[in-house]
């Protein structure tokens, strides 16, 4: 069975049926904020670190398949729908959803009504863009309810999914005008908080998980969306979630377009909060401080209108028109042309989340991998040098004196996974291939004579080089009785663990 196709001409794959043999997942975003988009609209954000900084819920190996995302209910009299059907999974008059470079798009209808969704990670920004255009092509008027969802994972991601006597308890937010904030933690200990907004004053909101769904009920059965009524709940504790309600009439052939935005903020430790809380706000308690909302009311602005937003949608465009510019192929193969195309773009989003996050990785057992990270240099120093150098140098950053490694390394504090730990006695020998490949490709020789610290020290620096020359050595160094380098902890393919869990020696 044919599930759908490549759109050569635009750069797209597109999907023409919500069941497919498995979510089929894009991912967005190009420098710190990132977001994982199935073609049933599921997935997550996160920002720098899935694992640290995760900004939304997703629950990995759920039943159903692809549970939680950023989900839009529409409700059009007695019928209630999604434009990525699910989680409601009702049939739709017609569906298409088209995997982009770095974006995602959404175009379905039931009943003559039409959505169209647009999402992508501006260049630059810290926020994902969600924009909904709702189309009337029936003969008489219609009066319908836009639902927004997310439900905010409580920033650790692996903390939020096991330690619940304390998570229960600690769930903040504000509401002010079109825009929810989740500030779980940000009096206490954080800097940064996360925020909801729609460019339109919404007719209902929901920041409570239990109101918005009802204590027994699904996410495709979501009580306030069912009733055609938002409970207006503030969350106090429990699970924090975001929801609009956005009632709208349209008239034959009329159109409404609303940009919704998912942003990330920090703020310095001496403006985290306002004097005197704004008019109109309602937060968990009324007694705190209010969180300093300076820059996110400038990020919300700077995505206020439909043109703001097919400006930077086209800006991504150019960037990746550059990125790809690099490296063409044109030969009589059209498979073979598009191979190269979407090769490309599979390299860079490999960099980008460096295996650390995927619909099988969950980002909470793993940071960046020291070996993978290192092969993944091949493939994007001919686009990214200046980002390759980066990361290579992080990754060399993590090395031991003794030319061993941390296996992983947690992208947001740059410093090795000790849950994890070393003895992958291959691990080294990839930074010899990435820093070589680095400087083959640029030319760059000066990168083998940068100071670069053992295991972040600072104060225990080495040449570039001297790292490649400890990493040879470390594995010369480990010969089993064939003269062959001994097995480590999964080296060279992950199911191979054999010296670490055994007292006789084996060759590699």
């Amino acid at each position: 069975m044919k599930f759908g196709f490549f759109d050569d001409k635009n750069r797209e794959y597109v999907i023409n049926t919500p069941e497919t043999p498995y979510p089929w997942i894009n991912y967005l975003g190009n420098e710190k904020f990132f977001s994982l988009m199935s073609n049933t609209a599921g997935g997550y954000a996160f920002h720098t670190d899935a694992r640290l900084r995760r900004i939304t819920r997703y629950r990995y190996n759920d039943v159903p398949l692809d549970n939680n995302g950023r989900y839009f209910y529409i409700k059009d009299g007695r019928s209630v729908w999604n434009p990525g059907w699910k989680p409601m999974r009702t049939k739709l008059d017609s569906y298409e959803c088209r995997h982009g470079f770095g974006y995602t798009k959404f175009n379905s209808s039931k009943n003559d009504l039409r959505a169209e969704l647009l999402f992508f990670v501006p260049n630059g920004e810290d926020a994902e863009v969600q924009m909904v255009t709702l189309t009337n092509e029936s003969k008489k008027d219609k009066s319908v309810s836009l639902v927004s969802f997310v439900e905010w994972c409580l920033w650790n991601a692996l903390d939020d999914c096991t330690n619940f006597q304390r998570n229960f308890s600690i769930g903040e937010v504000e509401v002010l005008d079109g825009a929810i904030y989740h500030k779980t933690e940000y009096r206490e200990r954080r800097n940064h908080f996360a925020f909801y907004s729609v460019n339109s004053a919404p007719d209902g909101f929901d920041t409570d998980r239990e109101t918005f769904l009802g204590l027994y009920n699904d996410y495709d059965s979501p009580v306030t969306v069912m009733k055609g009524k938002s409970g207006n709940s503030v969350a106090d504790g429990w699970a924090p979630v975001a929801s609009h309600r956005i009632n709208i009439d349209l008239k034959p052939g009329e159109s409404k377009t609303l940009i919704f935005l998912l942003g990330y903020i920090e703020n310095a430790d001496s403006r985290k909060f306002i004097a005197k809380p704004e008019q109109g706000l309602m937060q968990t308690n009324p007694a705190l401080k209010a969180i300093n909302k300076t820059k996110a009311k400038k990020l919300q602005e700077r995505f206020s209108t439909k043109a703001q937003v097919m400006k930077a949608f086209k800006e991504l465009g150019a960037y990746w028109d550059d990125l790809l510019s690099s490296f063409t192929l044109k030969t009589e193969d059209e498979k073979l042309d598009r191979m190269a195309v979407w090769n490309q773009y599979q390299c860079i989003v490999t960099y980008n989340f460096a295996r650390s996050a995927s619909y099988f990785e969950s980002g909470i057992g793993r940071g960046i991998g020291f070996r993978d990270t290192s092969q993944d240099m091949l493939g994007v120093v001919h686009q990214i040098p200046k980002r390759a150098r980066i990361r290579l140098y992080d990754v060399a950053a993590t090395q031991f004196e003794d030319g061993s490694a941390y296996h992983q390394f947690q992208p947001l504090t740059k410093r090795g996974n000790a849950d994890i730990g070393s003895n992958f006695n291959d691990d080294p020998l990839w930074l010899i291939l990435g820093v070589s490949g680095y400087v083959r490709e640029t030319g760059d020789k000066a990168f083998l004579k940068e100071m670069v610290p053992f295991d972040n020290d600072e104060s225990n620096r080495a040449t570039m080089f001297e790292h490649l020359r400890r990493s040879f050595r470390f594995t010369t160094k480990r010969i089993g009785p064939h003269g062959l380098p001994l097995i480590g902890r999964a080296d060279w393919n992950d199911c191979l663990n054999l010296n670490c869990f055994s007292t006789d020696p084996n060759d590699s």
